[in-house]
């Protein structure tokens, strides 16, 4: 019974380890905890850690990453966004704490932080207690969905399901695309589409 508690940990920490809009973790914790009928709140406990692991190793990476394929042009760009967002570090905490609590994919905050070299403190711990609260609120409803999969099944490709998707790459455009010292400090909107080296 042990390994279906690591297959949580595991399932969480490889949805979020990946640079790209993924299905969300709570959904892999939620798929084990039906499958296999495990402790909700062992799930969760389980299951956040994974998530906040992978979080942290993708700020890690992404600075690797971002030198390795972006122009030198769109890393100073991305990192003057997160100069800014130092400025003034509890609003930081709270647009972070904010976003975790919603349904959005992460994947383009934690890039965008990881590029720009903010602490991980300031990102991961109000994404913790974020991940934590709605992470709960996902699995508690997951019983429901367990009585209701053929409805969810169904609605695999809803505009839901499509509208998060296509939120999560619009969002990645937007944070690699945009020229945002421009927008910010002379209030233009340019993009700019070469980035890679």
């Amino acid at each position: 019974m042990w390994w279906h508690y690591l297959l949580v940990f595991l399932g969480a920490f490889l949805f979020d380890i990946v640079p790209f809009p993924f299905a969300p973790a709570f959904t892999i914790m939620v798929f084990f905890q039906i499958l296999f009928d495990l402790n909700v709140w062992a799930v969760i406990i389980i299951g956040v850690i994974g998530s906040v692991l992978g979080r942290y190793i993708l700020l890690l990476y992404a600075p690797l990453m971002a030198n390795k394929y972006l122009k030198a042009s769109r890393n100073e760009d991305i990192k003057f966004l997160g100069e800014k967002m130092n400025e003034n570090k509890w609003k930081g905490v709270l647009v972070v704490l904010a976003y975790s609590l919603l349904p959005l994919p992460t994947t383009p905050l934690f890039l965008g932080a990881g590029i720009s070299k903010i602490k991980p403190i300031y990102i991961i711990i109000p994404f913790l207690i974020g991940k934590f609260t709605s992470d709960s609120i996902a699995l508690h409803l997951g019983k429901f969905a367990s009585e209701n999969q053929q409805n969810i099944v169904d609605n695999l490709f809803s505009w839901q399901s499509v509208a998060s998707f296509i939120l999560g790459f619009s969002m990645l455009f937007c944070l690699f695309f945009i020229n945002w010292r421009a927008l910010i400090q002379t209030k233009q909107l340019l993009f700019d589409f070469k980035i890679l080296n």
